[in-house]
């Protein structure tokens, strides 16, 4: 009898935690910036679909900056702040802009979240400042990629299942149409969260990951090409909750 009362009351004490985390983040909120833009997507749709989702299930404000066109080149005046990520609990990237290399603009991005401000990277932000001599953007994301393979449904393995991001991740997803990015390095600080097999040679590539950026946290994924996977509830709820792990909020 003991038994089933304690079971009872530590029931009853996790639905009031859940309810509490829920009411904890209508209340406060995360303030979350959205830098999109460039070629080669839909990022009007995308940026609709992946704030719309996550506004309600992650409790997040969104700010949204959309500069840049449709090409593979820009240098968007927000940088031109030093404190440019500072009213922010998290920065999601999500844009395309593989010829700008002008080192320097690229120190101002990066050094907006070395000095603390949490990351979400996406998709065709790895192939951003591609061109760029310098590694610094492609240590704050932890990977180095220079190129993808087709096009295809690609299955998803979970490496770390335990990871508080993946906790809710599927063991058995298998992506909408979508893009494999070739990872050619994982930098020092990578967690690789899941991976994905080439069709070609059979080389796995990391997918779903985490970086620690001089102490602020990373999270990537280089699925995002179509909007497909942005319509795909698992994707949401993995973009959903990487956004909450790097802000601290998701433990």
């Amino acid at each position: 009898m003991r038994l089933i009362i304690l079971l009872g009351l530590l029931a009853t004490a996790l639905v009031w935690a859940v309810e509490e985390d829920k009411k904890s983040r209508k209340e406060t909120p995360l303030k979350a910036l959205l830098v999109t833009g460039g070629c080669c997507h839909d990022y009007e749709f995308q940026s609709k679909a992946l704030t719309l989702s996550t506004a309600a299930e992650a409790g997040i404000e969104w700010t949204v900056v959309n500069k840049g066109g449709k090409g593979t080149h820009a240098e968007i005046d927000l940088y031109d702040d030093p404190k440019w990520a500072e009213p922010y609990d998290v920065v999601v990237h999500n844009e395309c802009f593989a010829r700008t290399k002008n080192p320097a603009y690229i120190q101002k991005i990066v050094d907006g979240h070395k000095s603390g401000t949490p990351a979400v990277v996406i998709h065709c932000a790895m192939h951003t400042y591609r061109d760029a001599a310098t590694d610094d953007w492609r240590k704050f994301l932890g990977v180095t990629s220079k190129r993808h393979e087709h096009q295809s449904h690609y299955p998803v393995k979970v490496e770390k299942s335990d990871h508080p991001i993946m906790k809710n991740f599927p063991a058995d997803w298998t992506t909408p149409k979508d893009e494999l990015y070739v990872i050619e390095k994982s930098w020092p600080n990578t967690t690789v969260l899941a991976t994905s097999a080439s069709e070609k040679n059979g080389k796995v590539h990391p997918v779903i990951w985490t970086n620690d950026y001089h102490g602020t946290r990373v999270f990537g994924t280089t699925y995002g090409h179509t909007n497909d996977t942005f319509s795909d509830p698992v994707f949401l709820k993995l973009l959903a909750d990487g956004i909450e792990w790097s802000a601290g909020r998701l433990e």
